[in-house]
């Protein structure tokens, strides 16, 4: 049994926290945050892991495992770039899976990747590192889904679908087979996707189509 630490105090970490307590393979569990008025308090009603202070004490727990909790894709990719400039080495990092999950032979998910309750992944599927999956979200043949990606609740690609780098779906989207969404893209909830998103765009509707975003400039940036 090890320790395991939970960065960053957020409701990521609530719901991690709650699949960790089913696996039971740690015997402590502590969250991290940089926001000293976390210091001491309680992540979650009913259980007695605390925020035991910042994140760069990560590197004073050489034997615990990990587990970035940042909500965004964008957070957690800073926060790892960060750890490993301090010398965290991917090894470090555990992964989180529901126990209902249902994740078979064949299919690949890499370290520091959380997977909520009744995630499916059928076959051939690869999640690489840090990336999110909400509860019910569906992956099926040769998906890959890439670094730092979040897929919210209910998400379901078609087969041969590639999510880029740090890429956001929301609830519910659905994404055609063989379909492309770039690094860093975002789709709208409840979006049907069915051409290729281009990395760093913002689409929704159904079908989904690219929104243009205002671009914030000068005192207002």
């Amino acid at each position: 049994m090890r320790e395991l630490l939970l960065v960053g105090a957020s409701g990521l970490a609530r719901e991690a926290l709650a699949v960790v307590r089913r696996l039971d393979r740690h015997d402590e569990v502590s969250v991290l945050d940089d926001d000293p008025r976390t210091w001491g308090r309680r992540v979650c009603a009913g259980d007695d892991a605390v925020v035991a202070g910042g994140i760069d004490e990560v590197v004073d727990r050489p034997d615990a495992d990990l587990v970035i909790c940042i909500g965004s894709g964008a957070g957690r990719h800073r926060v790892a770039d960060r750890l490993a400039a301090l010398g965290v080495a991917d090894h470090r990092y555990a992964t989180i899976v529901h126990p209902s999950a249902d994740v078979p032979p064949g299919c690949t998910v890499g370290p520091g990747s959380i997977l909520l309750a009744q995630v499916v992944l059928t076959a051939n599927v690869l999640v690489r590192r840090h990336a999110v999956l909400m509860p019910h979200v569906t992956l099926t043949h040769d998906d890959q889904v890439g670094d730092h990606a979040t897929l919210c609740a209910g998400v379901a690609l078609g087969g041969s679908v590639v999510v880029g780098d740090g890429a956001y779906l929301g609830m519910r989207a659905a994404v055609r087979e063989r379909v492309s969404i770039g690094a860093g893209a975002t789709v709208g909830m409840g979006a049907v996707v069915l051409g290729d998103v281009p990395s760093g765009e913002v689409w929704a509707g159904v079908p989904a189509r690219r929104l243009a975003v205002p671009t914030l400039t000068g005192a207002h940036r």
